[in-house]
C-alpha cells in the first residue's frame, strides 16, 4: 500500500494547475465529475487516517501531505464553482470536502508542537506550517455557503470545534469566528440557536476528556465570541450566557482531565460530581446520566458502597414507575435489557439495596425496601416478590440491632494557596472516614496526589500570605458531626444502637473546638481561664452522600466562657454514664473496663480532681459578685452536678455486680469515694432522684424519663392506681406456645428495670442491696412510703422534710428547666437500674433554652 500510495504522491507531484483543470473539463457529465470528486475525497480521508508510512519517516509523510493538500485546494476550487449554485448544489459532497479538510488539519503527522524543536524548526522551513493553510481554506468554504450554511447545523459543529482546539494560536483566531456564524445562521432562522449549542455542549465535553483544550483556548473562545455578538445586539445577551456556559464546562473539563488518570482516584470523583451537577443545572440528562455512572463505578473501584448508592438513586429519582420508555440511554448492563422505566427503577433499587447492605446502611436500605413492597403490594400485586422484599426488611432491622457498627470519623481538609486547581484552591471541606480509620492514614492518603505540599501544624485560618502564595498548603484536623434535632426521636426510650446511627449519619454541620487562655493565668486551676473558641461549619449536602467529602459553604465561629465549658463537659459526661449504663443493660457480657475507668476518673479525686475545681473556679464568692450575669449558669452547673449522683449510683450498682473477685478492693475503693461523693453533694446542692414511668403499651419496656412536667405524670399514675379496684381473681391462663414464649422472653429481656429503694444503712455494699418484691405497689406509693426501712418501720422524719406540704413534696423544678424530684440531703432517694436516653435529650432541650 505505501508502495501504492508513493505512486500516487508521485504522479500528483508532476500536476499543476493546467494538468487539473483540464483533467476536470474532461468529465462528460456533471454526474460522472462528482462521482469522481467523491471517491477521490473518501479515498484521501482513508488514506489520511491509516498512515501508511511510519511515524518516523518524516519526509515521505510530508511530501503525500504537501501533495493532498495542492490537491484538495484544487477540488475545493471546482466545488465553489460548479456545485454551489442553487440548481447544482450537493450536499453531500460539501459534507465529505469539509470532513475531508479536518481529517487532514488534524492528522498526527502535522501536529508540529509534538515534534522536538529541531525537527518541528526543519519542517517549517521545508514545508510550512500546512494547518494554517487547510484551516483558511475550511474558512474560505464555510463562508461561501451563504444561505446553505444552516444545511450544515449541528453537522458540521463537531469537526469545526475539533479543528479550532488544534493549539496553534493563528488557526484558533481564524477559525472560532465560524462558530459565532453558525449561531447568527440558526438564530436568524429559528430565533435561537439552541442545535448549535446542544451539539458544542455534547462534543466538547469527549474532545476535552480527549486531551484537547487548554487555558489558551478558553479565554480565546470566550473574548473573539463576546466581541462578535456585542456588534450584534440581538445576540448580546443569549451569547453571553452562551459563552458564560461554555467557558464553566470547560473549566470543569479541564479539571476533570487533569486528576482522571491519578491513582488516587478521590479528586476524579470531586471533578465528576462538578460536571454532573453543571449538567443537571443546564437540564442535559443524558451527560447527567452518563458522569453519574461514571462516580458510581469509581466508587465501586474504591468500595465505597454507601457512595455508589446514593449515587444511583440519583438516576432511580429520575424514573418514574410506569411503563414509558427510558429517555436517556444508560451505560452498564441496566441499560441492555431494560426498556421501560418501571423495570428500569425496579433493577436499580434492587442495586441500590445491595450497595447500601454493603455500606452498613441499613437504615436507608428499608426505606428502599418499603417503596418496593408498596408497589408490589398495591400496584403489581406480585405477593411472591412482596415476601422476598419484606424478609429482606426484617434482616436489615435485624442486623440495625445486633451488627457491630462503629461511626466513622470526619476529618475537615483545606487546600491553601494557588498551586492547587481551582476545584480545590482555598476551599474546606469535610471528609467522612472510613470505618476504623485512623488520622494518620488519611492524612498520607490525601497528601499523595501533591508531594510538594506542606502541611499546615495549626487549625486556625491561615493568613493571605498563604492563601495567595503560588505554594501548596494542606490543613488538617478532626471535627465532630453536630447532631441535628430528630423530633420523632424526642420522648422516647430507644435502643443506643438506633440513635447512634442518627447521631453521625445525614449530618451538614460540624464543629471544632479550639481552648485558649484568657486572662491571669491559675496554675492551680486550669478551668478558671479555660475558653473554647468553637468553629462550626455547614456543608453543601449532608453527609454520607454521593461524595465522601463535600465542601464548606459557610462556617460560624462563637466563644465559649470557660462557665459554658464546664457546663458542655458536665452535660457529656453525664450523658457518657448513661450511655454505659443502658449499654450494660442491654447486653451484660460486655468487658467492665471501660465503666471501671468511666467512673473511677468521676468518683476518685485522686485521679481526675471531679468537678471541685469547678467549685473553686465558680462557686466562690469573689467570682460570683464579679460575674453577676453567670448566676443562671452557676445553678445549671450546680443542678448538673447533683444530678451526677443518681447516675453514678447505678453506674457502681452494675459495676459491684460485674466485677471479679481480684478487683474487689478497687471496687469497695470506688465505693468508699462515692459515698463521701455523694454525701457531700447532697448536703450542698439537694438530693436528685431519677423518677419512672411505665409505658403500659404492649411490648414497650419500663424507662425512667426526665420531663418538664414529671410531678404531673406521676401524680396522675398513682392516681390511676388507687383508683382502681382490686381486681378479682383471674382465671388460669392457657399455656403459651413455644414461639409466644420466645417473643415473651424477648420482651422481659429488652424491659427496663425500674428503681430499687435506696436502703438507710449506708454501710451496706451498693451492688448488696435487694430487689424491691412488688414493684406496682411501690410505683403506687408516694415518695415518703418508698423510704420505708426493710423492716417496714417509718423512719423518723429529717429537719429538712418535715415542714414539706405534700403539694409541693417532688414538684421543684430545677435550674435546668427540667422537672424531677429534688429533695434535701437528709432524705434518701431510690436508685435506678436502667436509664432511657430520654432523660439527656430532654434535659438537654430545656437547658439550652433555658440558655438562651
Amino acid at each position: 500500500q505505501s508502495h501504492y500510495v508513493a505512486c500516487m504522491a508521485a504522479i500528483l507531484s508532476q500536476m499543476d494547475k493546467d494538468h487539473y483543470s483540464t483533467y476536470i473539463q474532461a468529465f462528460p457529465s456533471r454526474p460522472e465529475l462528482m462521482d469522481f470528486l467523491m471517491e477521490t475525497f473518501i479515498l484521501f480521508k482513508d488514506l489520511i487516517g491509516k498512515t501508511v508510512y511510519p511515524g518516523d519517516w518524516m519526509v515521505m509523510n510530508m511530501v503525500q501531505n504537501r501533495e493532498f493538500l495542492r490537491a484538495i485546494n484544487h477540488f475545493a476550487t471546482t466545488l465553489t464553482e460548479m456545485f454551489l449554485s442553487n440548481s447544482n448544489f450537493e450536499l453531500q459532497l460539501w459534507n465529505n470536502y469539509f470532513h475531508l479538510a479536518v481529517a487532514f488539519l488534524t492528522q498526527d503527522s502535522l501536529q508540529l508542537e509534538n515534534f522536538s524543536p529541531a525537527k518541528r524548526n526543519s519542517i517549517l522551513a521545508k514545508y510550512g506550517d500546512m494547518r494554517a493553510t487547510i484551516g483558511a481554506s475550511i474558512r474560505d468554504m464555510w463562508y461561501s455557503l451563504g444561505q446553505r450554511k444552516i444545511e450544515f447545523i449541528p453537522g458540521m459543529v463537531g469537526p469545526i470545534l475539533e479543528m479550532t482546539l488544534v493549539p496553534e494560536l493563528e488557526l484558533r483566531k481564524s477559525t472560532i469566528p465560524i462558530f459565532f456564524d453558525m449561531m447568527l445562521c440558526e438564530h436568524r432562522l429559528t430565533g435561537s440557536f439552541s442545535q448549535f449549542e446542544d451539539e458544542i455542549l455534547r462534543r466538547l465535553d469527549s474532545e476535552v476528556e480527549g486531551g484537547r483544550g487548554d487555558e489558551q483556548y478558553m479565554q480565546l473562545f470566550k473574548s473573539i465570541l463576546l466581541s462578535c455578538c456585542q456588534s450584534h445586539p440581538e445576540l448580546a445577551k443569549p451569547g453571553e450566557d452562551f459563552v458564560r456556559l461554555v467557558s464553566e464546562l470547560l473549566e470543569r473539563l479541564m479539571d476533570y482531565r487533569a486528576v482522571m488518570n491519578d491513582e488516587n482516584k478521590t479528586y476524579s470523583m470531586s471533578c465528576t460530581v462538578n460536571l454532573l451537577n453543571f449538567y443537571k443545572e443546564i437540564d442535559r440528562q443524558a451527560m447527567y446520566i452518563r458522569y453519574l455512572y461514571k462516580l458510581k463505578d469509581l466508587h465501586i473501584s474504591y468500595e465505597n458502597y454507601t457512595e455508589g448508592a446514593y449515587t444511583l438513586l440519583l438516576h432511580a429519582r429520575l424514573l418514574t414507575w410506569s411503563e414509558e420508555s427510558n429517555a436517556a440511554p444508560v451505560p452498564g448492563p441496566h441499560g441492555l435489557h431494560m426498556h421501560t422505566q418501571r423495570q428500569l427503577k425496579e433493577a436499580l433499587y434492587n442495586q441500590i439495596i445491595e450497595y447500601f447492605d454493603q455500606g452498613k446502611m441499613w437504615e436507608e436500605a428499608i426505606h428502599i425496601c418499603k417503596e418496593l413492597a408498596e408497589q408490589y403490594e398495591s400496584h403489581l400485586f406480585d405477593y411472591e416478590m412482596l415476601s422476598d422484599i419484606l424478609q429482606r426488611e426484617a434482616t436489615f432491622y435485624e442486623k440495625i440491632l445486633k451488627v457491630l457498627r462503629p461511626s466513622p470519623d470526619y476529618f475537615a481538609v483545606g487546600y491553601y494557596g494557588q498551586g492547587f486547581p481551582t476545584f480545590l484552591r482555598n476551599k474546606v471541606f469535610i471528609y467522612r472516614g472510613k470505618e476504623y480509620e485512623r488520622r494518620e492514614d488519611f492524612e498520607m492518603q490525601l497528601l499523595s496526589p501533591f508531594p510538594n505540599a506542606e502541611k499546615l501544624k495549626s487549625t486556625s485560618p491561615p493568613g493571605q500570605d498563604i492563601t495567595d502564595s503560588p505554594g501548596q498548603y494542606i490543613q488538617c484536623f478532626t471535627v465532630q458531626p453536630a447532631e441535628e434535632a430528630k423530633p420523632r426521636l424526642k420522648g422516647r426510650s430507644i435502643p443506643e444502637q438506633i440513635t447512634n446511627f442518627y447521631k453521625a449519619n445525614h449530618v451538614q454541620r460540624f464543629s471544632y473546638s479550639r481552648p485558649f487562655k484568657r486572662g491571669p493565668n491559675d496554675p492551680d486551676n486550669e478551668f478558671a481561664n479555660m475558653w473554647i473558641e468553637r468553629t462550626t461549619f455547614r456543608t453543601a449536602y449532608p453527609l454520607p452522600g454521593i461524595l465522601r467529602w463535600f465542601v464548606v459553604t459557610s462556617t460560624e465561629t462563637i466563644i465559649i466562657s470557660p462557665l459554658e465549658n464546664a457546663i458542655e463537659t458536665m452535660m457529656k459526661t453525664n450523658e457518657k454514664i448513661m450511655s454505659e449504663i443502658n449499654r450494660h443493660q442491654n447486653d451484660p457480657s460486655l468487658p467492665i473496663n471501660p465503666l471501671s475507668m468511666l467512673l473511677n476518673g468521676i468518683v476518685d479525686p485522686a485521679v481526675m480532681g471531679g468537678f471541685t475545681k469547678y467549685e473553686k473556679a465558680f462557686f466562690q464568692e469573689p467570682y460570683m459578685q464579679e460575674h453577676p450575669e453567670d448566676a443562671g449558669n452557676i445553678e445549671k452547673l450546680k443542678d448538673l452536678i447533683a444530678w451526677q449522683i443518681p447516675l453514678l449510683a447505678e453506674g457502681i450498682r452494675i459495676h459491684g455486680q460485674k466485677v471479679t473477685e481480684d478487683l474487689r478492693p478497687f471496687h469497695e475503693r470506688m465505693e468508699q469515694c462515692f459515698e463521701q461523693l455523694r454525701a457531700k453533694v447532697e448536703s450542698q446542692y439537694g438530693v436528685r432522684e431519677m423518677m419512672f414511668f411505665e409505658d403500659r403499651r404492649s411490648g414497650r419496656p419500663r424507662s425512667i424519663a426526665w420531663v418538664p412536667d414529671w410531678d404531673r405524670l406521676s401524680h396522675a399514675g398513682a392516681r390511676q392506681v388507687l383508683h382502681t379496684e382490686a381486681p378479682s381473681t383471674p382465671k388460669p391462663a392457657p399455656r403459651p406456645s413455644e414461639s409466644e414464649d420466645h417473643r415473651n422472653e424477648h420482651k422481659e429481656n429488652r424491659a427496663s428495670s425500674i428503681f430499687r429503694p435506696r436502703q438507710q444503712d449506708l454501710r451496706q455494699s451498693i451492688s448488696e442491696l435487694p430487689e424491691p418484691k412488688d414493684e406496682k405497689w411501690r410505683l403506687s406509693r408516694p415518695v415518703s412510703e418508698s423510704s420505708l426501712s426493710t423492716d417496714g418501720k417509718q423512719p423518723p422524719p429529717s429537719r429538712a422534710s418535715a415542714g414539706a406540704q405534700p403539694s409541693t413534696a417532688g414538684s421543684s423544678l430545677s435550674p435546668t428547666g427540667f422537672g424531677g424530684r429534688v429533695r434535701s440531703a437528709s432524705k434518701l432517694p431510690p436508685l435506678p437500674r436502667k436509664f432511657s436516653i430520654t432523660v439527656y435529650e430532654t434535659f438537654l432541650e430545656q437547658s439550652n433554652a433555658a440558655a438562651a
